[in-house]
């Protein structure tokens, strides 16, 4: 799988605000990124991500009627390893010590504080799939 360009990459966005989420994309975008799939909650998120299968999830922490962790726990208790090890990194504005902690025990693959700039997300981003061998 390694070595998979930045375009191939099938990325979801799970955000309920619709301009961050264009934000987001739009970054995703600037990185080279193009096989990009949104959702405005955790509910529709996971739906999408049954459905699109991606190799990352970008999620916000905050959303109804499923939130961020809610997603989380539930993408990691699926039965099918090839779904629940999806990596997933939070883009949220919540930096609070109670939200990160429970993050990391529902295995949460980076954090990141909104607003996020184009410069930390690519690092981010790279890291993260050069661990995973996508890159």
């Amino acid at each position: 799988m390694a070595g998979i360009p930045l375009d191939k990459i099938r990325i979801l966005v799970v955000e309920d605000e619709d301009y961050t989420r264009q934000i987001i994309c739009q970054l995703l975008r600037q990185l080279g990124y193009r096989l990009l799939h949104e959702a405005a909650d955790g509910e529709a998120g996971f739906k999408e991500l049954v459905r699109v299968r991606p190799l990352l999830v970008l999620c916000d922490v905050h959303m109804q009627p499923l939130d961020g962790l809610g997603f989380l726990a539930k993408l990691r208790g699926m039965a099918n390893p090839s779904l629940a090890e999806t990596p997933v990194v939070f883009l949220t504005a919540d930096k609070q010590q109670e939200t990160v902690l429970t993050a990391k025990k529902l295995q949460v693959d980076g954090y990141m504080v909104k607003p996020v700039s184009l410069q930390l997300l690519k690092q981010r981003l790279d890291s993260l799939l050069k661990q995973r061998g996508i890159l």
